[in-house]
């Protein structure tokens, strides 16, 4: 199975966190994703990451949204 490219889990991530983080960048490396953009709630945050998760079968390497 291939995995989902960055893009694609870009806009599978905005569409299951309701499009709640802002300039989301989804980084796919070999040992896992890095999660970059910003949100006002950590809940969104939280989203973003299970979803990222749950979309490319791969550990998170680095949740860097920032909550503000």
């Amino acid at each position: 199975m291939t995995e989902p490219s960055a893009e694609h889990l870009e806009a599978l991530v905005q569409q299951r966190s309701h499009g709640r983080v802002r300039n989301l960048r989804v980084f796919v490396q070999d040992q896992g994703l890095i999660l970059q953009g910003q949100t006002s709630a950590y809940y969104a945050k939280q989203l973003a990451q299970h979803a990222a998760m749950e979309f490319s079968g791969l550990p998170i390497l680095t949740n860097d949204i920032k909550v503000r």
